[in-house]
């Protein structure tokens, strides 16, 4: 009877145990749902922190491919600048030979200038920007650009003479004077390539100085006349920054 009444007991155990729910062991602490949901929330995440690194990368990429057109106009112009000299050496070699018959060259303000003097502009020009790219003496390249630039201020190369006068006495942090000649090529080489990246440069200039609210004028002047640019890129970036 004993044995009877035990074995019941135990199989009425077993039968109470089964019924019961087994607890579910959730060793990162919540519920499924509330797992799924972190994994959502670290999922987006991700993919919004490789969106902005893709967007990055972009920006990068048409930067590289601003600057490498930049590089390739400045290359062409550097050629034809050559092409006319080595023109103009034939031109003075042809002419030593023929004194009596040495023509006239007009000049661009009406008169009339020897090939010389025009082989002169060209050359002095030449020769401040090789003082900067070629033999990296750019101390005395400030007053080779000043001097192209009093003795020929009308000349093709005026605009870039004085960006690059204003880039060297901006290097130094002469900022008066880089304002000047910056200021030239904005206002009287209206058509010049410089001369977006003289408006950011007269931005930079405004801020080192500690007038924000002139530097952001002309970061906004960038942008609106220049705004496929990489100046206006610089532009954008120097204006989150203030």
């Amino acid at each position: 009877m004993k044995s009877a009444v035990l074995t019941t007991a135990i199989l009425l155990s077993i039968g109470a145990a089964s019924a019961a729910p087994a607890p579910v062991a959730d060793v990162t602490g919540g519920s499924n749902d509330e797992r799924i949901a972190r994994l959502e929330r670290i999922l987006k995440a991700k993919q919004q922190s490789e969106f902005q690194t893709q967007q990055r990368l972009d920006v990068l990429q048409q930067e590289v491919l601003d600057l490498r057109g930049l590089n390739e106009q400045q290359s062409y112009q550097i050629e034809q600048m050559l092409q006319r000299q080595r023109q103009l050496y034939d031109d003075i070699a042809n002419l030593s030979a023929k004194p009596a018959q040495l023509p006239a060259v007009t000049s661009p303000s009406g008169g009339n200038a020897s090939a010389s003097s025009t082989l002169g502009e060209t050359a002095s020009y030449e020769h401040a920007v090789n003082l900067v790219l070629k033999q990296r003496k750019y101390d005395e390249a400030i007053p080779a650009f000043s001097d192209f630039i009093k003795q020929y201020p009308n000349s093709t190369y005026a605009a870039n003479a004085n960006y690059w006068l204003g880039q060297l006495l901006y290097n130094k942090g002469e900022f008066d004077s880089a304002k000047k000649a910056f200021e030239t090529v904005v206002n009287q080489f209206t058509e010049s390539n410089k001369r977006g990246d003289s408006l950011v440069k007269l931005g930079m200039i405004a801020e080192k100085t500690g007038n924000a609210s002139s530097a952001k004028v002309y970061y906004q002047k960038v942008l609106k006349e220049y705004a496929n640019s990489a100046a206006a890129r610089i532009a954008k970036q120097q204006l989150a920054a203030l």
